[in-house]
């Protein structure tokens, strides 16, 4: 059953790429990391944020010229084996496992 690496995959669509560097202000070569966070205790407890950072142990890393996206390796367990995009819902920036 394979080496035990999951296979994920960090997608960002150019419309949320477009939303993150014109209006969130983030700029050419940045690193952005998509990171796991405790929100509530709701049924789904856990949501996804992101932040300027530098990676210490990254486990996906897709590059949406020009920012560097990456997900730690403590923060893909919330991914379960399925990979993620990044897209943009009217306003909003959206993320969807799949």
């Amino acid at each position: 059953m394979g080496d035990g690496v999951m296979e994920v995959e960090l997608v960002v669509t150019p419309s949320a790429l477009s939303c993150i560097k014109n209006e969130w202000g983030f700029g050419d070569g940045e690193m952005i990391r998509v990171f796991v966070r405790y929100v509530s205790g709701a049924e789904v407890p856990f949501a996804f944020g992101i932040t300027r950072d530098t990676p210490l142990d990254a486990a996906v890393t897709t590059v949406a010229e020009p920012l560097t996206f990456y997900m730690e390796s403590k923060d893909v367990w919330f991914l379960d084996g399925k990979s993620l995009k990044i897209d943009r819902l009217g306003e909003n920036i959206i993320f969807i496992m799949t």
